[in-house]
């Protein structure tokens, strides 16, 4: 009874000293109070147009230089190869599905799906990047529906998810029953890779903070992977390398613009529901109390490129973005400034017709029709 009642008396203590307020403070809602100073400050002397480059091949050499030096070092490669293993595959309508164990390191593997077309190929072929969604239980599964192996519990999981954000359908599935080779792998933190005491978004950010105190970040392993990742899907005899695109909701979005500026294997890609300006995106004008934390966050970065400059750097690469205006972690006045400075620089390099932004009244998904439009934009341009 003693115990209890020191105990008690603690957690008393505890919740009053977290339930005050000093008369001065510094931060409010997560942002620190001069935040739109910070704001006004940001030029972004490399973007296209502000930088004292004027050949285009040269500025997207120095951008694309700038993103890796902020994205810290890379994981190493692997000193064998991809090493790759098939753990489980199964036959589907149309094409096979694989689960493999990829080595993308010479740290780490990485579970991965794989779906390969009936027929001789080689095919198109399209990386499948998952979102966050603050659900870290699944990744690949989904954008791929999950083979037998996985088991109930997994293919329960993904089935919610899929019906909540994708109208139901699998992306990956949709893609490969029409021609196209796919992967989608897990990334650092998701499914199979995450902490062995269980998902918990809270964790994310002191594991980030941690993997920071060896010198790396952990939102750049995830593009240094997706990068890596492409290298291995145009490796395979079933992939025409020529005809690789990449597409993704949320996360994956933002995955799937930046993968498009880094790797010079994606000809086209699909970014749905994640584009914006920073000067809204960290800004007191929005009742948001995340702003993109470190699934996005690469050191320095914002002093030298926005968003939509690093998207740019993929000109004249084909693009498709796809934003909702009920979307509410992208107000439609960050979405439509971003969309404006790609057009510019695409223009710039008379390939309008390359960039194509929609703006669609849906909140932040990826219902059937953005999947209808994304096949429609693969088929033209892979």
């Amino acid at each position: 009874m003693k115990k209890l009642i020191v105990c008690l008396l603690l957690l008393l203590s505890l919740s009053a000293v977290y339930g005050q307020q000093r008369e001065r403070y510094e931060f409010r809602r997560n942002l620190p109070v001069y935040a739109d100073s910070l704001i006004a400050d940001l030029t972004y002397p490399l973007a296209w147009g502000n930088s004292s480059i004027t050949d285009f091949n040269e500025w997207k050499q120095a951008a694309r230089q700038k993103v890796l030096d902020c994205m810290l070092a890379s994981p190493p490669s692997a000193t064998n190869g991809y090493d790759v293993k098939i753990m489980a595959e199964e036959r589907r309508d149309g094409y096979t599905a694989r689960k493999i164990e990829v080595r993308l390191s010479r740290y780490y593997s990485v579970p991965a799906y794989l779906l390969i077309p009936d027929g001789d190929g080689p095919f198109p072929a399209v990386n499948l990047l998952h979102d966050h969604g603050a659900h870290l239980f699944i990744g690949k599964e989904k954008m791929i529906r999950p083979l037998a192996c996985e088991g109930s519990t997994v293919i329960r999981d993904a089935d919610d998810w899929v019906a909540s954000l994708y109208e139901g359908q699998y992306v990956g599935d949709y893609l490969a029953r029409h021609g196209y080779v796919v992967f989608s792998a897990d990334a650092p933190m998701w499914g199979e890779r995450g902490q062995q005491e269980g998902p918990r978004r809270d964790k994310y950010d002191m594991i980030a903070g941690n993997m920071m105190m060896y010198g790396i970040d952990l939102s750049a392993y995830m593009t240094y992977d997706d990068i890596r990742g492409t290298e291995f899907l145009a490796s395979l005899p079933q992939t025409d390398a020529t005809k690789i695109g990449c597409m993704g909701c949320s996360m994956g979005a933002y995955r799937a613009w930046m993968l498009s500026a880094l790797s010079d294997h994606i000809k086209a890609a699909v970014a749905i529901c994640w584009m914006t300006t920073t000067d809204e995106q960290m800004s007191f004008k929005y009742s948001r109390t995340e702003n993109g934390g470190f699934a996005n966050c690469l050191p320095g970065l914002r002093r030298w490129l926005d968003y939509p400059h690093i998207a740019s750097i993929a000109c004249p690469n084909a693009m498709l973005f796809i934003s909702g205006s009920q979307d509410k972690l992208f107000p439609v006045a960050g979405v439509e400034k971003a969309f404006r400075i790609m057009h510019d620089v695409w223009h710039s390099q008379d390939a309008d017709g390359q960039l194509e932004t929609e703006l669609w009244d849906i909140p932040h998904s990826c219902p059937l029709k953005a999947q209808e439009r994304a096949l429609h934009f693969f088929q033209q341009h892979l």
